[in-house]
């Protein structure tokens, strides 16, 4: 007899079997047959459910239940979490007995409490001196400018935040509204805060939203966005807290760190990291943890290879010519793939470095193999466009890096552009290190604990949820084949659609979401995608917010719509702008919108309609006539863009001033055709009667099981798969979920599981592939290879952070005196000048000297050589038995005046030395010499200092002498030094980024010598890193000499 399965009940009660005896150990799995028969065009009264099972479920599984429920109470009340947020609640306490008083302040008052904080923190008081009532504050200021008071789990949260830890906090929990807690008071202590989010959505979104609280408090408010001026950004940084996307405010780190004076930075130097709050905080430190932030230059050679090799490309066949390791996008070419492509390509080495074709062949291969169209990229006007694998969003300023992209282009047939050379890079992992205090925040981040206690020592904070989280979520169902998951996951989407309830379906990339789609459209089932193409980004926070309402099916690309909550009902305050926007758009413009979004019409048909009053429509007729007519005598004429934002600036308004004021503004404004406060009041009446809507259907879903989530494969991280699931079950809501995963799915084939275990099981349970089973085994298993798969991803992501730690320290070194040099005075400029060429002079003696060996013995001729080649004709004339005689000679000396000291027979320095400051640095750099432990002590070291100390002045003395007579004043010299030494030290610092990731690469080979990679990296890394320093003084050196030697020659600096 058919049954509806127990899964599919909105109460999810299924009746209890009857107690049997204990069995012997046995593995039982329950098998689901299609439930669903709807034939093409589907009749929805002929829905047939049936649910087979092998073996009735044993008393042990029902025993195992309860069981697991005692044993998790258990494990809550002895974990240290447990014991860390209750005493959190001492704070929680305290913020709650100071809320009468703060309630009874009046607005001047509350924002006054301010300026009585930082007061305070002058006179020596602390943060957490002021925490509770600071807290207290920012609720009371949240309760009065945004209606939201915060709840003690928000409190608990904001605690956790200020304390630099991370706080685990579920979906709907108000994660952004815990955010003020700590950014109010961090920013008291005038150093600046920024709250990072994932997309410049979410960061406008806060910035307007939570902004209007700390606004109330006076405190300045930022915003980064991208395609502003540095002008803008420089003014948003400024501010007491600034709201940006995690991109943005790597890539303004880094374009500082190119500026070419202090003129062009935008952030706060010296101290630009002071506090930041990170939201969605695994998603920017561990999924893009992978790929670092580049800033590339154009390498314009080599483009015409491309085409070439990606249609030698085609003509490869694989596991003939070549072999790929898809785990880690590897491919390599076998014998006969080398002497096919070296044929064709007419060449007797692909690895020829005056024909170097290898590099394209690989390249091509990878597109072929690894890059798709639709999953990996979109082409869109031409450019092969980055799909973000964990959001679904298209990135349009990213770009593959080491040739990868070109090769793409080539594969599509697109316009090549220009190789890059990478020319600052960083990876989010060492950018978020510079702040001396970290936080950060999200859904889903205890199951990577360990590794941000290991990264960032930063420990993860469950905060409790508001209401009882009461969530259903069903076994996993494994299926042999795709085909058979899709046709289940289409059935499962159907008989919810009978039932009214919500559904959200997850899928891994655009292909499958629009297969899905295909399969729902055969079925006449209305619905609507969500993914990186146009027609569906266009509207995204819009459909993922009415995703919960009666009806609705949503196709959705992994974490798309992240940040918008899914609220049972729908969103009203959505509703009610989608409303005014059907409403008064066409009266404001006469251009048609450029997004068309697939799907809407067929969905809306479907969806109950809203109930707009009498009042609501009058006020809406009023706002559209009024709306034509200053269009009509005014001959304004906004794009569709600018309405948009217009009526959006009109909602805002309704938001942030009361009713009665903007009734005020109407009838202040009446003979000015007041449009804006006309459509806030239109608004405010709509919603009204969207809350009401939505509240009478929320309690609707509500009763049939709330929002169902269906996920339609294993990510490579149980933290993803449990944000999806965290969609479903928001703030004590019911909700179900389900995974259906196939056995030929990409994680699988990826990385080449075992799965045939499973096939055969199948197979012999039963004859048809497309029946799904479930059962304990089966959830122990794929569990056990989604674990496999985190550790070979965070052993990436452990080698990615080792290895940049090389970098971080080279790094920071290199633009903590880029800095310097920028923000520094004139003064210290020079000071470097003089540093550098002292270093180069010790640099030659030091390169042809021996403490321990008479000076008889020293390359002397070959010191005179190379000091000649940086000085000039300074020494010009000065034999090697000269300089021998001329030591010799101070070494029978009894004493020396250092200051006026030079070699005996030798010329003497001119004495440029004057005045208190350059005898004081002449005397501060022999010190240096004396005490530095560069030379190894022996018989000869003081003759070896007074050499460095005599080729240093002689050095230094021509080129302040060269500097006067060329006759330019300070300010002009002081100049080109500045811009010498930066260009200089960009150059070789570019250089040195190459070199750094051709080693990275090149050292894993070293393993197959049994040496390990790492410790290879870092000692080469060094050596790179102490050549190039070397190089960029010698360099910057030589070049002032020459310019100031003949200025007029030199009006563009070569570098």
């Amino acid at each position: 007899m058919a049954t509806v399965p127990a899964f599919l009940n909105p109460s999810f009660l299924s009746p209890k079997p009857k107690l049997k005896p204990p069995q012997p150990s046995t593995t039982t799995f329950s098998l689901t047959k299609p439930f669903l028969t709807l034939p093409p065009p589907p009749s929805f009264s002929s829905f047939r459910l049936q649910r087979w099972r092998l073996a009735p479920r044993p008393t042990s599984a029902v025993l195992k239940d309860h069981l697991g429920r005692v044993t998790k109470t258990w494990s809550d009340f002895t974990s240290l979490n447990y014991w860390v947020v209750l005493d959190y609640y001492r704070l929680v306490n305290s913020v709650n007995a100071l809320e009468p008083k703060i309630q009874s302040l009046s607005d001047e008052q509350l924002t006054a409490k301010t300026v009585e904080f930082r007061r305070r923190l002058r006179q020596g008081e602390t943060l957490a001196d002021i925490q509770a009532e600071a807290f207290a504050v920012v609720r009371e200021a949240a309760r009065r400018k945004l209606g939201m008071r915060h709840f003690d789990v928000q409190i608990i949260g904001g605690a956790v935040l200020h304390d630099g830890s991370i706080a685990e906090m579920k979906t709907g929990e108000g994660k952004t509204l815990v955010s003020t807690l700590a950014a109010y008071l961090n920013a008291l202590t005038g150093e600046g805060v920024h709250v990072v989010t994932v997309n410049d959505y979410l960061a406008q979104r806060d910035a307007e939203w939570m902004g209007r609280v700390h606004r109330f408090l006076g405190l300045s408010v930022g915003l980064i966005q991208r395609g502003m001026t540095a002008e803008e950004r420089r003014s948003n940084y400024r501010c007491d807290i600034t709201y940006t996307n995690n991109s943005e405010l790597g890539f303004d780190y880094l374009r500082d760190n190119l500026a070419g004076n202090s003129g062009q930075l935008v952030m706060r130097w010296p101290k630009p990291f002071h506090f930041a709050i990170v939201d969605e905080v695994d998603s920017v430190l561990i999924d893009e943890g992978r790929n670092p932030l580049l800033i590339s230059g154009e390498a314009s050679k080599d483009a015409a290879r491309y085409p070439v090799a990606a249609k030698m490309a085609e003509l490869l066949v694989q596991g003939l010519h070549y072999n790929v390791e898809l785990k880690d996008n590897s491919v390599e070419l076998t014998e006969e793939g080398i002497a096919l492509a070296e044929t064709a390509l007419e060449t007797n080495d692909l690895w020829d470095e005056n024909d170097p074709w290898a590099r394209f062949v690989m390249n091509a291969l990878k597109a072929k193999e690894f890059y798709r169209r639709d999953v990996q990229y979109i082409v869109r006007d031409g450019k092969a466009l980055i799909i973000n694998e964990l959001t679904g969003r298209v990135e349009e300023k990213r770009r593959w890096s080491e040739g990868i992209h070109q090769a793409v282009e080539a594969k599509e047939g697109l316009k090549i552009q220009a190789d890059s050379v990478i020319v600052a890079q960083i990876t989010y992992q060492s950018l978020f290190k510079l702040y001396p205090k970290l936080s950060g925040m999200t859904g889903t981040a205890k199951t990577e604990e360990k590794e941000f206690l290991k990264m960032f020592q930063i420990p993860v904070i469950e905060v409790p949820t508001n209401l009882p989280n009461i969530r259903k979520d069903l076994p996993i169902q494994a299926f042999a084949t795709a085909r058979g998951k899709w046709d289940h996951v289409r059935q499962e989407v159907a008989y919810m659609f009978r039932l009214g309830r919500p559904v959200l379906v997850g899928t891994t990339s655009v292909e499958n979401s629009e297969h899905l789609s295909d399969l729902l459209r055969e079925w006449n089932i209305p619905h609507n995608v969500l993914n990186a193409r146009p027609k569906y980004a266009g509207k995204e926070a819009e459909i993922v917010a009415q995703a919960g309402q009666k009806n609705a099916i949503t196709i959705s690309t992994n974490m798309a719509g992240r940040g918008t909550d899914i609220i049972l009902g729908g969103n009203p305050k959505m509703l009610a702008r989608e409303i005014i926007e059907d409403q008064l758009l066409s009266a404001l413009t006469r251009e048609a919108p450029n997004v068309e979004v697939d799907g809407g019409e067929i969905s809306k048909k479907v969806l109950s309609k809203i109930k707009v009053g009498s009042s609501s429509l009058a006020l809406l007729a009023k706002a559209a006539l009024m709306a034509k007519y200053v269009c009509k005598s005014e001959g304004k004429s906004w794009t569709y863009q600018k309405a948009k934002t217009l009526i959006l600036e009109a909602v805002e308004m309704s938001q942030s001033i009361n009713l009665k004021d903007i009734e005020k503004l109407v009838d202040e404004e009446s003979e000015m055709y007041p449009l804006g406060p006309t459509i806030a009041l239109a608004y405010l009446s709509v919603l009204k009667d969207c809350e009401v809507h939505c509240s009478r259907e929320g309690y609707e879903v509500k009763k049939i099981g709330g929002l169902h989530v269906i996920g339609t494969s294993l990510h490579e991280s149980r933290r993803i798969d449990n944000q999806l699931r965290g969609r479903a079950g928001r703030q004590g809501d019911p909700g179900s979920t389900r995974f259906m995963v196939s056995l030929q799915d990409e994680m699988f084939q990826k990385f080449n599981f075992d799965t045939e275990w499973a096939v055969r099981l199948i197979s012999k349970i039963t004859n048809d592939e497309d029946v799904p089973i479930e059962g304990e085994t089966i959830v122990k298993q794929l569990l056990a290879l989604q674990i496999n798969v985190e550790k070979y991803f965070f052993g990436i992501r452990k080698s990615l952070v080792e290895f940049d730690e090389v970098l971080e320290v080279q790094r920071k070194h290199v633009y903590d005196l880029r800095q310097l040099i920028l923000t520094g005075d004139s003064e210290s400029c020079s000071q470097y000048i003089l540093q550098y060429m002292q270093a180069v002079v010790d640099e030659i003696v030091f390169g042809n000297v021996d403490p321990l060996k008479h000076p008889r013995s020293w390359s002397l001729g070959k010191l005179l050589k190379e000091f000649i080649s940086i000085a000039g004709r300074l020494l010009d004339g000065i034999t090697k038995d000269a300089l021998l005689k001329s030591l010799g000679q101070l070494q029978d000396s009894s004493s020396i005046d250092i200051d006026s000291f030079y070699l005996p027979n030798l010329p003497k320095p001119s004495n440029s030395f004057r005045g208190i400051r350059r005898k004081s640095s002449s005397l501060k750099r022999w010190l240096a010499i004396c005490s530095d432990d560069l030379t190894v002590n022996g018989r000869y070291r003081a003759t070896i200092n007074l050499l460095r100390k005599y080729l240093g002045d002689t050095l230094i003395a021509s080129y302040l002498n060269v500097i006067e007579e060329s006759g330019y004043d300070d300010a002009y010299v002081k100049e080109i030094e500045r811009a010498v030494l930066v260009k200089t030290l960009d150059c070789f610092w570019r250089d040195h980024l190459i070199n750094m990731n051709r080693l990275s690469s090149a050292v894993n080979i070293r393993s197959f010598g049994h040496r390990n990679p790492l410790e290879e990296y870092k000692i080469d890394g060094c050596r790179f890193f102490i050549s190039m320093l070397s190089a960029t003084r010698r360099l910057t050196v030589e070049t002032l000499l020459q310019y100031w030697s003949s200025p007029m020659e030199s009006q563009e600096l070569f570098l």
